[in-house]
């Protein structure tokens, strides 16, 4: 699941919620101690995370949970797309998550965060293949959706909500 996409923040502000993902196999099992990282764009609208950096690295929690927060945004007003990638052991996926910087909100006291209407029902999930490969991983997957295929499979692109998740041997 991935919490805080979809927010809504003035341009120039600090990010008031944070941006949470799942890190699960493809079992939909939670994956601990995954390395999930979070990438702001180098240019246009964008920020830096508290360390002052544009990249964030965290481990995923017992439960498969990796968070980040308080980034402060840049002035530039637009589309923000947050690159996440989560690693273990051999297995690697990614997706985006989106922000937008906007000029039109007022400044506010205790925060400039705002939920878009969308918002509540956005979920998305990161998932690794525990599997040797991905070729592996895509061939499970295409088995379980009734693929009769024996042939080895591509990584394969699930489609989760808006983006796309890639299961892939890195």
């Amino acid at each position: 699941m991935i919490d805080g996409d979809g927010l809504v923040y003035r341009a120039g502000s600090r990010a008031t919620h944070g941006l949470t993902v799942l890190v699960t196999d493809e079992a939909g099992k939670p994956v601990e101690d995954a390395s999930v990282s979070f990438r702001l764009p180098d240019a246009g609208p964008t920020g830096v995370f508290s360390s002052g950096l544009r990249t964030e690295i965290v481990k995923s929690d017992a439960s498969g949970h990796a968070s980040i927060w308080g980034m402060q945004w840049n002035k530039t007003p637009g589309r923000v797309d947050i690159h996440i990638t989560a690693v273990k052991d051999q297995a690697r996926t990614g997706l985006i998550a989106t922000q937008t910087l906007s000029d039109a909100l007022p400044a506010t006291a205790g925060g400039e965060g705002t939920f878009t209407a969308s918002h509540h029902s956005k979920t998305k999930w990161i998932i690794i293949g525990a599997l040797a490969g991905g070729a592996a991983a895509g061939a499970m997957f295409g088995m379980s959706h009734g693929s009769a295929s024996t042939a080895p499979a591509p990584p394969v692109g699930l489609s989760i909500g808006t983006p796309t998740v890639i299961v892939a041997h890195p």
